[in-house]
């Protein structure tokens, strides 16, 4: 099956769950910025968890299909498509992802996946390097994907409950445990609202708000192991939280780190959204982690039962 690029949208890449396991030697996971919703447009088509799929920041592209093909779109709403569902987009019709009304970035999750090379085990795009998804870059109008011809049978109109969502939100707080440095900065982290600018990327959310000085004056040190979530408080005191194509190490002060769960909450703010950070012990992100595991298990579990 080809899937025609007629509109390639404002950043729209092929990515899956990350280049795992190549960090010590200097390679960043990549991925999906919200690993939620790309596992769940997988699930509801009937794909592995980790199979690639399109994001969708902030525009989506407009796309031709070959031949039938069974589609998802989770992540943000954007216009023109009802997201957390599974749909057929018929032989010779076209999927035309507008702008997102809410949140950032959707997931676009074809059944069988995109026939694409994997790099380092991954098919994820790392934008810096020209590295996974097509052609290590950013699609293009004009581009032609290649799919499996692959349609499952769905009964029925129904879509996610939302219940087992992220607590997605335009102003959301979110958890972190304490970094490395966190006593450098007393509590002013998390005491403070920060809003997000405009200078984000898949790298690292920047944020403005009340400055952060490091009490020790120690604005720089050595560099030390970094990783998406990490809180990093550069020279001007304004947080950056460090996303999917985070470098491996860094030499700012870490205030903190940015559970798992709460990523997604992160990947899904725009420019000008806000955020607040909330404190919680490593235990309680262990168990949250878990719990957040346990929910995707039966999802997938009961999507399976439609698929059969």
């Amino acid at each position: 099956m080809e899937i025609k690029v007629l509109r390639s949208g404002m950043l729209t890449t092929i990515q899956d769950l990350g280049r795992r396991g190549h960090r010590a030697e200097g390679v960043p996971w990549s991925g999906a910025m919200d690993g939620f919703a790309l596992r769940v447009a997988n699930l509801l088509v009937g794909n592995p968890a980790n199979t690639a799929a399109l994001e969708c920041t902030l525009l989506g592209p407009e796309l031709a299909f070959s031949t039938a093909a069974l589609v998802a779109v989770t992540g943000a709403e954007f216009e023109g498509v009802e997201a957390w569902h599974p749909f057929v987009v018929p032989a010779g019709g076209r999927l035309k992802l507008g702008a997102a009304r809410r949140g950032c970035r959707a997931y676009l999750a074809v059944a069988g996946g995109f026939d694409i090379p994997r790099v380092l085990g991954s098919g994820s795009t790392y934008l810096r390097a020209g590295m996974g998804g097509f052609e290590g870059r950013a699609l293009r109008d004009g581009d032609v994907l290649q799919a499996p011809e692959i349609m499952r049978p769905m009964a029925g109109h129904w879509r996610v409950d939302g219940r087992i969502f992220p607590a997605y939100a335009p102003a959301p707080t979110v958890r972190a445990v304490r970094g490395a440095q966190a006593d450098e900065f007393g509590g002013v982290l998390f005491d403070s609202e920060f809003k997000i600018m405009a200078q984000s990327d898949r790298m690292g959310v920047r944020l403005g708000g009340r400055r952060l000085v490091c009490i020790g004056g120690a604005a720089e040190l050595v560099s030390s192991a970094v990783a998406p979530g990490t809180v990093q408080i550069p020279p001007d005191g304004q947080p950056i939280i460090l996303m999917a194509d985070a470098q491996t190490i860094g030499g700012y002060p870490q205030a903190a780190h940015v559970i798992s769960t709460d990523l997604p909450l992160v990947a899904q703010l725009r420019p000008g959204d806000k955020l607040k950070f909330m404190e919680v012990p490593l235990n309680e992100a262990h168990q949250l982690a878990l719990e957040r595991e346990r929910t995707l298990a039966i999802l997938r579990e009961g999507l399976a039962q439609k698929f059969r």
